[in-house]
């Protein structure tokens, strides 16, 4: 893989741009992500952290069992399924804001 490869999609960023926060001293994904933002887009991490543990254990030697996976954030806000899924409504953002709100859920 060139250094010039884009390695997170989502973020548009490089492998050279993670070997720079290794250097920094990042040894985990979730130091890599606080430095370049790798894996804070839309797919959350799951196309990106895999190929980021490999260069992480390039760069440090550092065991690929002993790297965790980035932390998982839980959503905002519970929405009902429903809510979701009702297509009569005109605008669904104010009725999911709306339902989540009024319904404590």
């Amino acid at each position: 893989m060139d250094n010039s490869t884009i390695v997170c999609r989502c973020e548009e960023i490089n492998k050279d741009e993670i070997i720079t926060a290794i250097q920094l001293g990042a040894e985990t994904f979730d130091d890599v992500k606080r430095l370049t933002r790798c894996g804070m887009g839309p797919c959350q991490s799951k196309i990106c952290s895999n190929l980021v543990r490999e260069i992480i254990h390039e760069q440090t030697g550092i065991s690929l069992c002993q790297l965790k996976p980035s932390r998982m954030r839980a959503p905002l806000r519970l929405i009902r399924m429903q809510t979701l899924a009702d297509h009569r409504t005109a605008n669904k953002v104010a009725s999911v804001l709306q339902d989540s709100e009024e319904g404590g859920v």
